[in-house]
Order: C-alpha cells, then structure tokens, then sequence
C-alpha cells in the first residue's frame, strides 16, 4: 500500500509540474500574440474585440495624416533580388518605427513603400498632430542622410511626402483579419500632397521648415 500511495503522490507533483509548466508556456504564447495583435491595432480598439466587443466607427475632427514613398522605388527593386528589396524595406521601416515611438504617432499601414501614419487618433491631442507630424517628417529625412542599400552603396534614397490635417473616420474592418482604417476627404488629400509632390532632398535646413498653427 505504502508503494502505491508513494506512485500516486509522485504521479501527482510530476502533472502539478506538467501543469505549471504548460501554463506558463499559455502565458508566454499570450503575450505573444498582444504583442502582434497591438502592432495591428490601437491598444484600446485591439482590448475591446478581446472582450468580444464591437468597436463603432469614430469621428475625429481635426489630424494630421501623413503618407511618405520611396522615390523612384520601383527602379531601386528591379536592381536586387526580392529578398535584398524586403531587407531594404525592413531596415527602413525599423528606423521609420524608432522614431515614431518617439512622438505622439500611430502608425496605419505600409503597402510596399508606401507608409501611412497620424497623429489625434486614437488619441486625441488638440493641435498638437501638426507638431508632431512636422517634427516626425523632419527626422525621416534626416535619417535618410546616414542610410545606405547593402546592395547599392551608391545608390541615394529619397522620400516624397505629404500630409495634411483636417477630419477623418476611423474604424476596424474585417473580421478574420481586422484592419484599423481611416476614411475622408483628408486622407484623399494627404494621398494627392504625396504622389503629387516632389522628391525631398537630403539636406534638410531646419530653420527653414514652419509650421503653422491651426486657427
């Protein structure tokens, strides 16, 4: 009897530890999947469809939303493998996140070389989009001074960009894969300020960059 119950209770720590170490590995593989789910969505939309909540379309009266290309990227692409082309936009848009997180910026999408972004949305912060939309154009440019393609260290990289501030709608489409969306004419004109404009040189004056303020 005395083997039997020792069986059963070393039975039972061994699945006690089973269990804690399956648990912990859920917790692991959970905040794992908050990380991504984060980077797709606003935290308070994304903690919302966690509790099963619908998330309403939002008004927003007054942002600033900002699109940015690379100039003449399809050329630059025909001159490296696909997987040269991923790397360069991998290691640009690692910068192109670094300093988003430093100002009071969400970042919407990226679409090949096309990156769009807003400042007072989700989080609304009085005038202070244009600053901080101003402020983040200025150090992508400024970043593009030290960058170099790996496989075309002659080549120089530019960004046309273009942004523009009035009101916008935002929302989450889809269901299997959720998207955070903005709708309006100011996204429209955004979009036509960037593809519209001209290339931004590499020398950036800061003393000569205004920014007007909202009346």
């Amino acid at each position: 009897m005395d083997h039997i119950m020792n069986m059963l209770e070393s039975y039972a720590s061994t699945l006690e530890d089973e269990v804690a170490e399956r648990t912990k590995e859920l917790i692991e593989e959970k905040k794992k999947s908050d990380i991504l789910l984060y980077r797709m969505l606003p935290r308070q939309v994304a903690d919302r469809l966690k509790l099963g909540q619908s998330v309403e379309p939002e008004a927003y009266e007054c942002v600033t939303v900002f699109f940015s290309d690379v100039v003449s990227f399809t050329t630059i692409a025909s001159k490296g493998t696909p997987l040269q082309v991923v790397n360069l936009l991998n290691n640009l848009y690692t910068i192109f996140d670094s300093i988003i997180d430093e100002h009071d910026v969400y970042k919407v999408e990226t679409i090949g070389d096309a990156y769009l972004c807003v400042s007072g949305l989700p989080n609304r912060n009085g005038q202070e989009h244009v600053k901080e939309i101003s402020s983040m154009s200025l150090a992508f440019m400024k970043s593009l001074l030290g960058f170099r393609i790996p496989h075309l260290p002659n080549e120089i990289l530019n960004l046309r960009i273009g942004f523009h501030t009035g009101s916008v709608v935002a929302g989450v489409v889809g269901l299997s894969m959720p998207r955070y969306c903005l709708f309006g004419d100011t996204v429209n004109t955004a979009s036509r300020m960037e593809s519209n404009g001209k290339q931004v040189c590499n020398e950036v004056d800061c003393e000569n960059f205004y920014v007007y303020p909202i009346k």
